[in-house]
């Protein structure tokens, strides 16, 4: 059942005022269909950017622009009609009910009864009953869910003392005085009211029939002067870019994987994706910001290689694009482009005056609790001495993506304090069940959606700074088939840009395209340490590592990058060991030989196991 407990305004949503527009109502909004997923969708886009104060409010307003397709339920102590009773206002809860009734119609409105044993609930409820036989407005009976089970009361509190920066032991207004707000049976649910309003829940359930469609490819239509076939302009362009790349005539191998290529693109779907990234690729280039080369699975496309978006031969590299893009593939595929974080922003702005403000947004990312942090957070939420929570935290060791259970197993000092001090016992327990939520929701550095018409015909959006930005994840989008690009702001480009520019002064020629990849001294730089200010070297990890390979190639630095990272970090030991004593490597099979030679037998790269399997 998709549905949102919204906020309401107490007058409009553009009044914004200490005191009055404070407290807005709750209300709950639930979807029959899908054009109340696509109202909802409308709804809360509008609160987040229009109504915010304090939180994303909507008003009666846009509850009657956007109510077709919606079930409404008035909600906790919280929703109008529940206030306007505390306060003695029968009359105007009265009219408040009747208000939402005629808004969403006589069969998608209901009052909403509650019982976690609150003391204004009790006060309420028998007037809620009175309410619905006055109006004919039919009951609903509901528990409010914070957590899934009763157990989930005490994390709760937790959590809001870590939200709040206080502890468990003060006061707060956002504490409940009750541990009943967790996800009831229908037995539990019948014990407490023995009526219809249970039953109404089921009613309810059984209307709500949204689907939603995952995997159409939802790609805005590119578009350029004089050009009237995009499949046929795609083709000139990459047999253009072959000859630009390759000479003339091409190299037959070059030739067969472009054919190759051209029929899967062309037969996906993707042809406006590839125009689309190579268009606003040139708008940067037209405009000396720098880009970078290409990274990720893009650079095995030999099509993307003619059409400058990358700048790396595929074919010299042995790359695979079928990593890329394979008909068996259902998401989109995804061309990381790096520009320099200077001028990015120039990048977004053409793309967004080409396919329209509403068409593109950012996108959301959620930070989640760390092991440490959770370890920490929760020690000073319980209120536990610093020097306590800090000796704790400082046991979970240093490593890419620790967990506490891990750390649990492999750290002896962590499990003999956890047997010994009932107070770190239960700090860690509590931290484990913490550890991974979402903290906060911020930007994604990189992420941009293009879609073919406003992106709240798809998605939800919020207003961040002066952004918008898509409320769901980035996984979530690509399920959903729109398009997103990673539009990375990389200072490393600006850096180097920049030492072009003195280097230009006093050597007009030099270009930065033309230094040999085998230079000598580059690699002697790194293995004597002196990675400081090097893109992804520059790490006492990485330092290290590069000491003890001492490598002589741009294939040992390829290799190294992709080795150092969670899972084939293990290798590394081998590979340097096989590469300083070529005599040690072995292969399971001799057919294995021509793929893994390149890496002193060891299986670094995904191109690799797919030619392996």
């Amino acid at each position: 059942i998709i549905g949102c407990e919204v906020y309401v305004a107490p007058r409009s949503r553009f009044d914004k005022e200490t005191k009055i527009d404070s407290s807005p109502y709750h209300l709950i909004l639930l979807c029959e269909n899908n054009t109340g997923y696509q109202n909802l969708i409308k709804l809360v886009s509008d609160a987040s950017v229009n109504g915010f104060y304090n939180k994303p409010r909507c008003d009666r307003e846009t509850l009657k622009k956007y109510h077709e397709g919606l079930i409404c339920l008035s909600a906790c102590l919280s929703g109008e009609v529940a206030r306007r009773l505390m306060q003695d206002n029968y009359g105007e809860a009265k009219q408040a009910a009747l208000d939402y009734r005629n808004i969403f119609g006589k069969d998608n409105y209901f009052i909403e009864i509650q019982d976690h044993g609150l003391e204004g609930q009790r006060k309420i409820n028998p007037y809620l009953y009175t309410l619905s036989e006055e109006t004919g407005i039919p009951i609903v009976a509901t528990n409010d869910a914070h957590y899934i089970d009763e157990n989930g009361a005490e994390i709760q509190r937790v959590l809001t003392a870590i939200s709040t920066n206080t502890t468990i032991n003060e006061k707060n207004p956002l504490n409940f005085n009750t541990k009943e707000l967790y996800i009831k049976s229908a037995d539990q649910m019948d014990i407490l009211f023995k009526s219809k309003a249970v039953q109404n829940t089921l009613r309810i359930a059984e209307r709500c029939n949204v689907e939603i469609e995952f995997g159409d490819i939802k790609l805005p239509k590119f578009t350029a002067e004089g050009v009237s076939d995009n499949i046929e302009f795609f083709k000139k362009s990459v047999w253009q870019g072959l000859k630009e790349r390759y000479g003339n005539p091409v190299p037959e191998e070059a030739i067969s994987r472009a054919k190759y290529e051209l029929e899967i693109i062309i037969g996906m779907g993707y042809v406006d994706y590839y125009l689309i990234v190579a268009d606003f690729i040139a708008f940067a280039r037209s405009r000396d910001i720098p880009v970078g080369p290409g990274r990720g699975s893009g650079v095995g496309s030999i099509c993307a290689y003619a059409m400058k978006i990358t700048s790396i031969d595929p074919l010299k590299y042995n790359l695979l694009f079928e990593r890329f893009l394979n008909p068996e593939r259902v998401t989109m595929p995804d061309f990381d482009v790096d520009f320099c974080y200077a001028r990015r922003q120039e990048v977004i702005d053409y793309v967004a005056g080409k396919y329209g403000q509403d068409h593109v947004s950012q996108i959301i990312t959620f930070g989640t609790m760390a092991a440490k942090a959770a370890i920490r957070d929760v020690g000073r939420a319980m209120g536990l001495p610093y020097a306590k929570v800090d000796s704790v935290a400082k046991m979970i060791p240093f490593s890419l993506h620790p967990s506490i259970e891990r750390s649990l197993k492999e750290e002896k000092d962590l499990a003999e304090a956890v047997k010994n001090d009932a107070e770190i016992a239960k700090l860690v327990n509590t931290a484990i069940k913490v550890e991974g939520m979402p903290r906060h929701a911020s930007m994604h550095a990189a992420g941009i959606v293009i879609a073919p018409k406003a992106v709240t015909e798809f998605v939800p959006v919020i207003k961040s700074d002066n952004s918008i930005v898509a409320q769901y994840t980035m996984g979530i989008l690509e399920q959903l088939g729109l398009l997103k690009m990673d539009f990375l702001g990389l200072r490393y480009l600006t850096v180097i840009n920049d030492c072009v520019k003195q280097v230009n002064k006093t050597a007009p020629d030099f270009d930065v395209n033309n230094i040999p990849p085998d230079d000598g001294e580059v690699f002697s730089m790194l293995t004597s340490g002196q990675t400081a200010g090097v893109f992804q070297f520059e790490s006492s990890g990485m330092t290290s590592v590069l000491s003890r390979l001492k490598p002589d190639s741009l294939e040992d630095l390829i290799a190294v990058i992709s080795l150092y990272r969670p899972g084939p970090m293990q290798s590394i030991p081998i590979y340097i060991e096989n590469r300083h004593h070529p005599e040690k490597i072995t292969y399971r099979h001799p057919i294995l030989k021509d793929i893994l030679e390149v890496t002193y037998g060891c299986i670094v790269y995904q191109e690799q196991v797919m030619q392996i399997v």
